[in-house]
């Protein structure tokens, strides 16, 4: 558990709910996994489509999803670029459809997303408050004709973990959102990256032993006399890939954060698309 997770947390979704259609963006990487996953959702044949996480703008992506409509609605889990560039464009294709985000500066329009905001699509859509990978981020529970998913954005990923981005990330707030959607059992997870997986709960489960595991870690590297975090990320993530090391720096100022080290460092800027 105290090793680098690059591999599936839980088992994989053996189908997706008969609502539900996955569409990728053609945006790969080390941060991106295979690429964002847009998620759309439509109740029956013809009613209007919501659409979760339009992706980055790549108007080859954004024409595939409006092929797709009628999209009545589109939501963002949360801001970061990969899963929110092309949601203006996406808008425009489709003729003004509504971008709601719980930031009002994703949304186009500069609405915040609420509750009353989901409502007469045919679907069951509840916003669930997870906060951690970022400040702004949410999932989704959904149901409809007996089947239900927790759209999770980035809070958890379809393969490896994900990174807690401080400052804007917080690793006590991260903690409680995965204690939230450790609830959801059975409830297969549809990530912002990656493949579906079949059990929400487990996912989290998981998730929040290796967060432990991690803070134990750094507990020790502390305890050791690592008093930057540079030096952290040596001791901690020194089997990851160097060239990722600057996204597990992010994880670990939370890690020292949340534990109450004062490394005397500012935190860098935050952008982008990262996953640790």
């Amino acid at each position: 558990m105290n090793g680098h997770v690059t591999g599936a947390t839980a088992a994989p979704a053996d189908r997706l709910p008969s609502w539900v259609t996955l569409l990728r963006a053609p945006n790969p990487g080390p941060m991106t996994l295979d690429g964002t996953n847009t998620w759309l959702l439509r109740a029956a044949p013809g009613e209007p489509a919501v659409v979760v996480d339009p992706g980055p703008a790549d108007e080859g992506h954004l024409t595939a999803i409006a092929a797709h409509g009628p999209i009545g609605l589109i939501l963002i889990t949360h801001g970061h670029a990969d899963h929110t560039e092309g949601a203006a464009r996406l808008s425009e294709l489709l003729g003004g459809a509504h971008v709601l985000a719980v930031d009002p500066a994703h949304a186009v329009g500069g609405t915040p997303l609420t509750d009353a905001h989901l409502d007469g699509f045919g679907l069951d859509i509840r916003l669930l408050d997870t906060p951690g990978h970022t400040a702004d981020s949410v999932c989704f529970l959904v149901e409809h004709g007996g089947e239900r998913a927790v759209l999770t954005g980035d809070t958890i990923l379809g393969r490896g973990t994900t990174v807690v981005a401080h400052p804007d990330g917080h690793l006590g707030d991260y903690l409680s959102s995965l204690e939230l959607l450790s609830a959801y059992s059975g409830i297969p997870a549809l990530p912002g990256h990656g493949p579906a997986l079949a059990d929400c709960a487990a996912a989290a489960t998981f998730y929040l032993a290796h967060r432990r595991a991690r803070l134990d870690q750094v507990r020790a590297a502390v305890a050791a006399g690592a008093r930057t975090p540079a030096a952290v990320v040596a001791a901690v993530y020194a089997d990851v890939d160097r060239s990722l090391w600057w996204a597990a720096e992010w994880s670990v100022r939370a890690q020292l954060e949340y534990l109450g080290v004062d490394t005397g460092e500012s935190a860098p800027g935050v952008s982008g698309l990262e996953h640790m």
